[in-house]
């Protein structure tokens, strides 16, 4: 069974929406949601964004003679996938606090929204490309169908958001460092860890609570072990490390957060991802903040998607992926959950 995206224009009239949902149904196929995703036309017409299941002995242009016959125009059928079934306010949202938490990360919040890509503008354009501006900033989205002007008009919202955000409190890139300013108002410093941070990232991991620990680690034990630690230090201490972001306070003296991207055994394309919060520095957005960097980095070398592990009883893996713009599926396996994430797609 395949999941499609399909766009109808529907009439503002008593009926319609009850005979698109007839003629979906009589050519065997499921709607499994439905959003306006088109302002109305002069006659009062929307456009509408359905995600429909279509029976592997069904096709799909059954479904778009179904919907023709009874008088609602196809203006659109393109494949899709079972992560777009995430709800669009839900995710609006969730991109949203990942833009408050990092400003620097709107460009990719935009085409998340917009289930598109970030394009060179320089490469021939293929599909349909975007360009939007938001203060200083322009960047240029991609994909296979149109984009409407309820879509385009969201997704400056966001780069607005941005945009205001950075006014009052500019991300600074000072080197390999990039300051951060928490929304609180407090301020750390994002950085790749060293082999020479194991004596911070030790004492963070002490200060932790055992809640905290098992979070991140699955067990609650106080200290770590030698090659723990020198796993959380990045590529230079680890062979499976691929990428470690240390977050500090401003003085540099200690470490308060930590994000880990390490490679995953037997899955090209895959990578574990990873955060840990000193318990005081929780609730400010560096969790996602770190999470964001290590999503940047992933996306830039080309991997496909973030795997993680939890706890049943641990939601706060899932919260912060979403809140970093991603829509992770979840999977039980034994007293561990397993959770994937589709990646977004680079520029260029």
């Amino acid at each position: 069974m395949a999941l499609w995206r399909m766009h109808v224009e529907l009439e503002d009239r008593p009926g319609r929406l009850g005979g698109l949902a007839t003629a979906v149904g009589e050519a065997g196929c499921n709607i499994l949601s439905l959003h306006v995703v088109g302002e109305p036309t002069d006659d009062g017409a929307v456009t509408d964004e359905l995600l429909v299941h279509v029976p592997a002995d069904v096709e799909p242009t059954a479904l778009v003679d179904a919907v023709g016959a009874a008088g609602i125009p196809c203006t659109l059928l393109v494949r899709a996938d079972a992560t777009e079934l995430s709800d669009a306010a839900t995710t609006a949202l969730a991109l949203a606090r990942m833009v408050v938490a990092d400003p620097g990360s709107a460009a990719s919040a935009v085409a998340t929204m917009l289930r598109a890509r970030l394009i060179d503008p320089a490469a021939p354009p293929t599909g349909h490309v975007h360009t939007l501006r938001g203060g200083t900033q322009q960047i240029h989205v991609g994909r296979p169908w149109p984009f409407t002007a309820t879509e385009l008009s969201r997704a400056a919202a966001l780069l607005e958001l941005a945009t205001q955000l950075e006014m009052r409190a500019p991300v600074r890139t000072l080197g390999a460092d990039r300051a951060l300013q928490l929304r609180d108002g407090s301020e750390v410093r994002l950085r790749g860890a060293e082999p020479a941070d194991g004596p911070l990232v030790a004492a963070l991991h002490a200060r932790c609570s055992p809640a905290s620990r098992r979070s991140r680690f699955l067990n609650p034990a106080p200290r770590l072990q030698p090659d723990e630690l020198a796993a959380l230090l990045g590529p230079s201490t680890s062979p499976t490390a691929l990428h470690s972001v240390l977050a500090v306070t401003a003085d540099g003296g200690s470490a308060v957060g930590i994000a880990n991207l390490d490679a995953e055994p037997d899955a090209s394309g895959s990578a574990r991802a990873a955060v840990l919060v000193e318990d005081a520095w929780q609730g400010r957005g560096l969790g996602t903040a770190l999470l964001r960097r290590i999503v940047e980095t992933a996306a830039e070398r080309g991997l496909a998607e973030l795997v993680g592990c939890a706890r049943p009883d641990d939601v706060g893996i899932t919260r912060l992926l979403r809140r970093a713009g991603l829509r992770p599926a979840a999977e039980i396996l034994g007293t561990e959950v397993r959770l994937r994430a589709a990646l977004p797609t680079p520029v260029g």
